[in-house]
This record gives structure tokens, C-alpha cells and sequence, in this order.
């Protein structure tokens, strides 16, 4: 299986229960959701004249729509040469790609994988990766958060700026089995004050974690 990928870097996980966690980012190309507010609408597009090598992905703050076509050996080899056992595949939309061949190699081979998903697409994935589900409702891309993917998550990272996102995010729960446990994260959108202390309060009302992008914070990719 080849996956487009747009840049792969080593860092601290700053987002959601996993904040803290070393990690290597893989970011993949492609994303048709449209979320008004992305801060990487540089890999919406997978346009095939963009094609590059892996050497210029690798380890570089990537704002450019280059990618590089990559197999999950290739990346294996390239994955095994970081400290961090902690692979978070983010993008862009990586559920667009069946992950299973890529997060079953990893797995194999002594890592822990992480996808961070909008909940729009199927997941297909192995069984013992953690599932960020940050759902995505009335983007412009026009695309519903399945509850097939709700049902997958172990957390859900919600960006919230109005209490009509909160509003959004009690009718998303609702729709999850019972018999299911997940983490729920309230992500402040661009760290904006009144969008912070909204999420602050619901967090104590309904006892969810803080996301607070620490990594914006320390200033760090």
C-alpha cells in the first residue's frame, strides 16, 4: 500500500490525552473535509505534479502541497531511525487510506500508532491503534461524521468555539454505544480567550479534558 505523505517529523504529542507523549508526526496528503479554520490547508490537494522524494519530506516544518509516494516499508525504515515508538498518522484526512497495512507493520516492528481522524471516512486500521476521532460537523466539503467512526474512537477531540459546537458535540455522544468508553477532549479553536473559558467550564460541567494545543504554546512543530 502507498500513502502520499507530506512530512514526517519527530516532536512532543501536544494535543489531547496523549499530550506529552514523544512522537513522529506523519502527516498524509489529501483532505476534501474543509474545515474553515485548518492550519494545514496545504494538503488538501494531492496534485500528481507535486511528487517529490522522501528527502524532502523528512524532517522539515513542511507548509508546502509537495508529497512523496510511500510504501509502508519504506517508512518502517524511515520510522525506525527516530527514539519515539509513538507514530501519529494525522494530515490532511488519513482515513481517506487503508491504514491497516502501515499500522500492522508498525505494531510488528515495537511502535504504538495514533491516527487524529475528522470521523468522516471509514477507519480501517489495526485493532490496537488509538483512535482521535476530532469531529467535523457543517464543514464546506459537505461530509457527516459516521458513527461507525464515533463507535472506533478512544477519544474525541472536539474544537470548540460557540456552544453551538457543544451543542454538536452532546448530539455526536449520543449516538455511541453504550458499551463504549471514550475519552472526551474540548479543543479550544485558535486559542481564542472566550473559546478557551467556554471550554473550561464545560469541561468541569461535564467532567471532559482540556486540549490545550500545548504545543502552539511551547511553540514547537
Amino acid at each position: 500500500m502507498n500513502y502520499p505523505v507530506n512530512e514526517i517529523f519527530e516532536t512532543i504529542q501536544g494535543e489531547g490525552a496523549k499530550t506529552g507523549v514523544p512522537s513522529v508526526f506523519l502527516r498524509l496528503q489529501g483532505c476534501p473535509v474543509g474545515c474553515s479554520w485548518c492550519d494545514t490547508k496545504h494538503t488538501w490537494e494531492v496534485d500528481k505534479t507535486k511528487l517529490t522524494s522522501i528527502e524532502n519530506v523528512v524532517d522539515v516544518s513542511n507548509t508546502s502541497d509537495c508529497w512523496a509516494d510511500l510504501d509502508e516499508n519504506m517508512l518502517l525504515s524511515r520510522l525506525q531511525k527516530y527514539s519515539a515508538k509513538h507514530i501519529v498518522i494525522t494530515g490532511g484526512e488519513p482515513c481517506m487510506y487503508d491504514l491497516r497495512p502501515l499500522t500492522a507493520l508498525l505494531h510488528q516492528n515495537g511502535f504504538t500508532t495514533q491516527i487524529e481522524t475528522s470521523g468522516t471516512f471509514e477507519i480501517y486500521t489495526h485493532e490496537n491503534t488509538y483512535v482521535t476521532v476530532s469531529p467535523k460537523v457543517g464543514m464546506k466539503g459537505g461530509y457527516s461524521v459516521l458513527v461507525s467512526a464515533l463507535n472506533r474512537a478512544n477519544e474525541i477531540k472536539h474544537p470548540v468555539a460557540t456552544e453551538q459546537h457543544i451543542r454538536d458535540l452532546q448530539a455526536l455522544l449520543a449516538k455511541i454505544s453504550h458499551n463504549q468508553f471514550v475519552e472526551v477532549c474540548l479543543q479550544p479553536i485558535s486559542q481564542k480567550k472566550r473559546a478557551t473559558e467556554l471550554a473550561i467550564a464545560e469541561c468541569i460541567k461535564h467532567n471532559w479534558r482540556l486540549s490545550v494545543q500545548m504545543h502552539k504554546y511551547l511553540m514547537i512543530d
